[in-house]
């Protein structure tokens, strides 16, 4: 069992990414409205002589916000085509800025509704 986490800049795509992932048999999710640490510090008003001022026009992108999605997935087969089933929709994601995938290997859990194989 893992915890399937994507954080997601392009939100716009948040409803395919779901819609898919419930297509493939992912029961649920959660979502969180985020922002990332280097969004919010250049979302200051520094002057250009500040360091971070001066790199702000570098890194403003059109998305200053992001929802963060996570979700336990039991089977490595589901967890892969999920995975895939993301990239597929959101992109390259190992491109700066696109968003985050990862997983976390879940020893316990409680909470989530009963697996068929229950």
């Amino acid at each position: 069992m893992h915890a399937l986490i994507i954080v997601l800049n392009k939100t716009e795509l948040m409803e395919e990414i779901l819609n898919s992932l419930m297509a493939i048999g992912v029961k649920g999710a959660t979502i969180l409205d985020s922002q990332g640490m280097g969004s919010k510090i250049l979302s200051k008003n520094y002057s250009s002589s500040n360091l971070f001022g001066a790199f702000k026009t570098a890194f403003d992108r059109e998305h200053p916000y992001n929802k963060t999605i996570f979700t336990v997935i039991e089977g490595e087969e589901l967890l892969h085509k999920a995975m895939e089933t993301i990239q597929a929709i959101a992109g390259d994601l190992s491109n700066p800025g696109e968003g985050l995938m990862f997983t976390v290997p879940v020893g316990h859990v409680m909470g989530l509704a009963p697996s068929s194989n229950d």
